[in-house]
């Protein structure tokens, strides 16, 4: 009587290249207590200041303070800083195109009146209108939303 046998054999794992292996894994820098207290408003707003209790007595002090900083500040220049210190969103161009392509023509006109100079290139088609009294103030309103929703 005969057997079969069934042999399996491990692949070995492909080794590192020389170069990955020599490279010193990177160090992270904290982040300064000013944009972790501004990361915390963000992100846990009513939590805010609970987030910040897992820092040293002296760094959480001078964080609460940054914090109630920002928490006096305006939404729209809370908003001003966030973007200020984190920057625009890498894709927001591309945001900005499919949100005019979905706009109806009214919205449209609006946020492209309200871009910022440097996102009006995106459009060479358009050109700047003055703004018409017979649109409400809350079309307005919903293009900035728009714009920031998309830039940030």
């Amino acid at each position: 009587m005969e057997t079969t046998r069934i042999v399996r054999f491990r692949a070995k794992a492909p080794e590192a290249p020389a170069s990955l292996a020599s490279r010193p894994t990177p160090v992270l820098e904290p982040l300064p207590l000013e944009r972790l207290a501004l990361v915390a408003l963000v992100l846990g707003r009513e939590r805010a200041a609970a987030l910040l209790d897992g820092l040293t007595e002296s760094d959480a002090t001078r964080a609460r303070d940054y914090l109630a900083g920002f928490t006096a500040l305006s939404s729209a220049r809370r908003q001003a800083r966030v973007a200020v210190e984190f920057g625009v969103r890498p894709d927001a161009a591309a945001r900005l195109r499919q949100m005019m392509e979905d706009a109806p023509g009214v919205l449209r006109r609006e946020i492209f009146r309200r871009l910022p100079s440097f996102h009006r290139s995106l459009f060479p088609s358009f050109q700047m209108e003055p703004a018409d009294t017979a649109v409400p103030a809350r079309v307005g309103t919903w293009a900035e939303r728009l714009i920031r929703e998309a830039t940030r």
